[in-house]
């Protein structure tokens, strides 16, 4: 299997949305909350963002259920 560039110069639109419907499971487990990650990537099907620049401005530090509770 060949490792392709996802860089958007090396992509259409087109793949950009097969690799991003390759990345979102069918159930992406994100039901019970208001983020969409259709809405979320928009900028890189667009050819605006890069994904690495979209995971970095979201990365921050998470909390699970069991770290919440020790509060």
């Amino acid at each position: 299997m060949e490792n392709k560039s996802i860089l958007i110069k090396d992509t259409t639109k087109e793949e950009r949305i097969a690799l991003i419907k390759q990345w979102i499971p069918d159930d992406d487990g994100l039901n019970d909350c208001d983020m969409d990650l259709w809405d979320i990537y928009d900028d890189y099907i667009k050819g605006v963002r890069e994904v690495a620049e979209i995971n970095a401005a979201m990365s921050g530090t998470f909390m699970t259920e069991e770290d919440l509770n020790r509060r």
